[in-house]
């Protein structure tokens, strides 16, 4: 087989390019999107100075140029698709689509109209977020949902162990058990408030190390940041099969 060089490509095989926000104090573990061995394949990860949550949770779109920039390097660089690390990067969704010229997923709550179509038209999906209070109808639409009716929503802005590090940046250290039980009391809580509800997404890109726990705990198909990136993988690498007949 021959290979052809792509000049200004400086490495290959990275399938799936990751934005990530300016945010280097957080501890990004296994599970979380920005820890590689989150994945079984190989990512490639671009991040974006002067990104940070609070800007996102206040839906400032003034970094619009930086980040076209940073994933337009990404896809020179060889990715098949584009994705992030913040689901409030909904924001950007609609314009980075149409820009780049590959795959663009820059969202968890994209998932939201396809498990709506999964669970059926009368029940709803609850959605557990890093700040409810930012999680607003027109961010929903920037990510494809057409009505948040059916979407209920608890946020995790309040809590003792999450909210520091991942909301207000105020501490460096992330004390994962004590994370998954503030994630698993917030979907009791929705569940409590909507028995209807017939699927949980977390939307935070530290939240999928606790979906397992969310799973367990109440029976429900949970979605959340790495579903979606591992479906989009599953697109723009496709696999042979062999077998026996």
């Amino acid at each position: 087989m021959i290979y052809r060089a792509r000049h200004g490509q400086l490495s290959y095989g990275e399938p799936i390019g990751i934005l990530l926000l300016d945010q280097d104090h957080c501890p990004f573990v296994p599970g979380d999107v920005a820890n590689a061995t989150t994945y079984s394949y190989p990512v490639r990860f671009r991040s974006v100075e002067g990104l940070t949550p609070a800007r996102l949770f206040r839906h400032d779109d003034t970094l619009y140029g930086d980040v076209l920039a940073a994933g337009r390097e990404l896809v020179q660089n060889g990715v098949r698709a584009v994705t992030s690390d913040c689901g409030f990067m909904a924001l950007y969704q609609q314009d980075l689509a149409r820009e780049l010229a590959v795959p663009v997923f820059m969202s968890s709550l994209i998932q939201i109209s396809f498990i709506g179509t999964l669970i059926g038209s009368e029940r709803r999906i609850g959605v557990v977020t890093a700040n409810a209070g930012s999680l607003t109808d027109e961010l929903l639409h920037c990510a494809g949902v057409s009505s948040s009716d059916r979407v209920v929503v608890a946020g995790l802005e309040h809590t003792e162990h999450f909210a520091p590090v991942a909301v207000y940046e105020t501490t460096d250290t992330l004390d994962t058990e004590a994370v998954e039980r503030e994630v698993v009391a917030a979907v009791d809580e929705l569940l409590h408030r909507d028995p209807q509800i017939g699927a949980v997404l977390l939307e935070c890109s530290l939240l999928p190390p606790y979906s397992t726990a969310v799973h367990k705990t109440f029976g429900l198909p949970v979605f959340d940041f790495v579903t979606g990136i591992d479906y989009v993988y599953s697109a723009v690498v496709k696999r042979g099969y062999a077998g026996l007949m």
